[in-house]
């Protein structure tokens, strides 16, 4: 398996190249951490990527289906299906303040009960190879598998997963991260899969905050995507606990630009290995994982994420001068 992933996933680049946008199914545990919701705002504005299908993952799956169709039908995009993933609990969601008492039953787009089948489906019926952009744990996608080990064959994974050297805020050593830590009996199933996996680990995403006037651009922006992005944050269950005029970190963000570009990050494939606590551990006879380990270029994918949150060119006060110092 080793010596065939690359080769497939410099053919899914090849294809997608020729294709005008990205075929992309985003499995998301929006309601939990704030970030996910700005991993959704971003994709509806990033005009390479085709967003097919949302499928909610982990806990109360019931609730962030609806929560999910609040935001899609704030922004004016009930066009994309909405799909229930597994359910794995009745925790409440900690954007519960802004869901308030949404009724399902009035939205208008197409909601499939069984998400997990109409990833199958979508994955089957499409002509392009499908890019899963799962952002949360990846309880679903083991259960795709399951139902459908060929799925593999017609798709690749981009995930926000893991930490290779690199801990969460910065920590000089890796650690289990959140979304392997969940359910590390799925992650090892989607190692094993014979599918490309592109990850963004702790160690690209997990100091990534906008603050300053990337952050003051999206706050004061009057784009439905930017407006539903600001007020969940300020709704959230865990905003008091960060200071006014910046974000929490924006892990999912990075994950959702590599479905179709890495020019901004620094790119190394690693062969992978997943250990029983959810660390994900450099092994020579693990499985090849194209990872962002670093930055070239952070302060161009944070434009790049304040111009798809608001549809707008971000230019700071002092680039607005100009060279002379003319408006």
């Amino acid at each position: 398996m080793n010596s065939v992933l690359p080769a497939l996933y410099g053919s899914m680049l090849c294809l997608a190249a020729q294709t005008t946008l990205t075929p992309v199914i985003l499995d998301t545990d929006l309601g939990d951490d704030i970030d996910d919701t700005w991993a959704l705002a971003m994709v509806l504005g990033c005009p390479q990527l085709d967003l097919k299908l949302i499928v909610t993952s982990t806990h109360d799956t019931e609730a962030k289906t609806r929560l999910v169709a609040k935001i899609l039908e704030r922004v004016g995009r009930t066009d994309i299906p909405i799909g229930t993933g597994v359910k794995t609990g009745d925790r409440e969601i900690n954007q519960a303040k802004w869901l308030g008492n949404y009724d399902l039953g009035s939205y208008p787009g197409k909601i499939y009960e069984d998400g997990v089948q109409a990833t199958i489906e979508l994955i089957k019926s499409s002509s392009a190879p499908m890019t899963l952009l799962v952002i949360g744990p990846q309880t679903n996608l083991k259960e795709a598998l399951l139902r459908e080990p060929a799925i593999a064959e017609k798709a690749r994974v981009v995930s926000m997963a893991g930490s290779v050297e690199i801990g969460y805020r910065g920590k000089p050593e890796r650690e289990p991260e959140w979304n392997i830590r969940c359910d590390v009996a799925a992650a090892r199933a989607v190692f094993a899969a014979p599918w490309a996996i592109t990850m963004a680990p702790l160690d690209v995403c997990g100091t990534l905050v906008l603050d300053g006037a990337h952050y003051a651009h999206v706050a004061a922006s009057d784009t439905p995507r930017a407006v539903a992005v600001i007020e969940n944050y300020r709704a959230w269950k865990h905003f008091p606990n960060y200071p006014e005029g910046r974000s929490s970190v924006l892990f999912d963000t990075v994950a959702a630009y590599l479905t179709f570009d890495e020019a901004l990050c620094e790119m190394k494939t690693v062969n992978l290995s997943i250990d029983d606590e959810g660390n994900t551990v450099p092994d020579e006879t693990g499985r090849p994982v194209r990872c962002a380990l670093g930055w070239k270029n952070l302060d161009g994918f944070k434009r790049l994420l304040v111009e798809a949150l608001t549809g707008k060119p971000f230019r700071p006060a002092e680039e607005a001068r100009g060279p002379e110092g003319d408006p």
